[in-house]
């Protein structure tokens, strides 16, 4: 059955392949964007296609559409971003997700809310389930991210609860992969765009504090099947890749995918609030959808390095000062 698909931030890294899965599949799918850290380039392809339309609009307004399903992806998501303009933040992870769960209230319509890992703050517990509540500081400079996705995560539920809405709530481990940002700020496009400029590849402390990588292929795989599961899978729902990685080891792997001479250095100690470990605890994604990730890292960031040397980076620019 074709469906009307509404995705924010749908001309972002994950809402543009996200666009193309759907567009795809045969559906008809509004994008919807500010472009404060995405890029019009991610779907100029889709733009002819009779059933992709582009609206660009921010999610802490409201507006009128008619849909069957949300996907509710707005939100910048890189610390150097959302740490730019922390109230602005705040307000489109909470008045965003109001905004969408009334639009499908008023619609009938069910909707995805994109939420992260960020959720568990730097955790206690590892890997971490879907059952941990977090050690979150919530009023350090990540706060703004931090609590603004747990508590559009509590609207979500609320609106379930309170008038009946079929939400999907999913929280989303580290994802890389073509169409990332240059600078967005993120470990791995920071550390793809210095191995290929032959510049030193930077990292906080000793590089010892870890990571999981998940490559977009997979986690839409996951998106798809959590939207398509009984209305009795609410979630939360952990998605990313169980892989564990210090990030002087992806360092070590960019640099010699890249074929770079860049030297790996100290560079400044590690941010406020950063977690020293973050892995995803997939029980629940493996038992309700048969969902687990299949592409390793090595392959994954070989076919990202690759798109990072077919793009010329020149013509990007950073969103915020801060990447």
């Amino acid at each position: 059955m074709v469906k009307r698909i509404l995705v924010t931030g749908g001309a972002g890294f994950l809402g543009s392949h996200l666009c193309d899965r759907l567009v795809a599949m045969g559906h008809d799918v509004i994008c919807l964007d500010n472009l404060f850290t995405s890029q019009k380039s991610n779907i100029e392809h889709l733009l002819g296609r009779k059933n992709f339309e582009f609206i660009r609009h921010d999610v802490t307004e409201p507006i009128m559409l008619e849909v069957d399903e949300i996907y509710n992806l707005a939100c910048p998501a890189a610390p150097g971003h959302y740490q730019y303009n922390p109230i602005k933040t705040m307000k489109t992870s909470v008045l965003g997700a109001m905004n969408m769960l009334g639009l499908a209230k008023r619609v009938g319509a069910k909707i995805f809310h994109a939420s992260t890992s960020e959720v568990y703050g730097d955790p206690e517990v590892h890997p971490q389930p879907e059952s941990y509540r977090g050690n979150v500081n919530p009023i350090g400079p990540r706060a703004c991210y931090d609590e603004g996705k747990r508590a559009a995560e509590t609207l979500c539920f609320d609106y379930h609860r309170q008038n009946g809405v079929r939400i999907r709530v999913v929280r989303i481990f580290n994802t890389y992969g073509p169409r990332m940002h240059p600078y967005d700020g993120r470990v791995v496009s920071n550390f793809i765009r210095q191995a290929l400029a032959g510049e030193p590849i930077t990292i906080y402390g000793e590089g010892t504090q870890t990571r999981s990588f998940c490559f977009v292929d997979d986690l839409l795989d996951g998106f798809l099947a959590l939207m398509d599961a009984p209305d009795a899978v609410t979630g939360p729902v952990n998605l990313g890749n169980p892989g564990e990685f210090t990030i002087r080891e992806l360092a070590e792997m960019t640099v010699e995918l890249s074929g770079s001479a860049s030297q790996i250095v100290k560079s400044r100690p590690l941010p406020a609030d950063d977690p020293l470990q973050r892995k995803p605890d997939i029980t629940l994604a493996r038992a309700t959808l048969g969902w687990e990730p299949k592409i390793p890292l090595r392959e994954g960031l070989a076919r990202t390095i690759a798109y990072f040397k077919s793009i010329d980076m020149r013509q990007f620019r950073a969103p915020t000062p801060n990447f």
